[in-house]
């Protein structure tokens, strides 16, 4: 089983923000697979799907970003998942619009709701992919920032990288290794 997260927040006025790109990236991945957010439980959207016969979990915590681990901890728990096995999709301040990383394991860096995760799950050690979205403004307070839509200017670019996104997490559910993910995905 793999269990794919996407973090954002659940609330309307935060839709199109940067701080949803994990919601977005995550909603493409069940627009691809054909999968839709009928079921709520572990305080999260949960679709369920299956790929190549392996059952896949997507999940949109609704406890607000920086409660994020709250739901991930009950998900990975209530399956005892291997953290091989999980995926966490976010926004990243520290990287370039429009770039995509991924990594099999890390630190939160700056990011409060990966932050979470780790402390409630005890481990660094799962892959991520983060979207990056680093403003070219030095006047507007990072908080800001980090909740104010997506430009129209921007817009294609972030939806190429939400579509990348969502392709590399494809990729992990069928089983390509972290490794040879970042080599096609990595980009800069």
């Amino acid at each position: 089983m793999k269990i794919i997260v996407g973090l954002g927040n659940p609330d309307k006025k935060y839709e199109k923000t940067f701080h949803n790109l994990g919601f977005m990236a995550v909603d493409k991945v069940a627009e691809k697979l054909g999968a839709s957010f009928t079921v709520e439980k572990f305080r999260a959207k949960v679709s369920e799907t299956f790929v190549n016969g392996e059952k896949v979990l997507l999940l949109k915590p609704q406890t607000y970003m920086n409660l994020s681990g709250e739901s991930v901890r009950e998900v990975v728990d209530f399956f005892k998942a291997d953290l091989k096995d999980l995926l966490v999709v976010f926004d990243d301040f520290d990287l370039p619009k429009g770039a995509v990383r991924i990594r099999p394991n890390g630190s939160a860096g700056t990011h409060n709701g990966m932050r979470n995760i780790i402390s409630l799950i005890s481990s660094e050690k799962f892959a991520r992919i983060r979207i990056g979205f680093k403003s070219d403004n030095p006047f507007i307070a990072p908080i800001d920032y980090v909740l104010s839509e997506i430009s129209k200017d921007d817009k294609p670019l972030f939806d190429s990288a939400i579509d990348s996104a969502s392709d590399a997490v494809i990729d992990f559910i069928k089983g390509v290794s972290t490794e040879d993910l970042m080599q096609k995905y990595n980009r800069k």
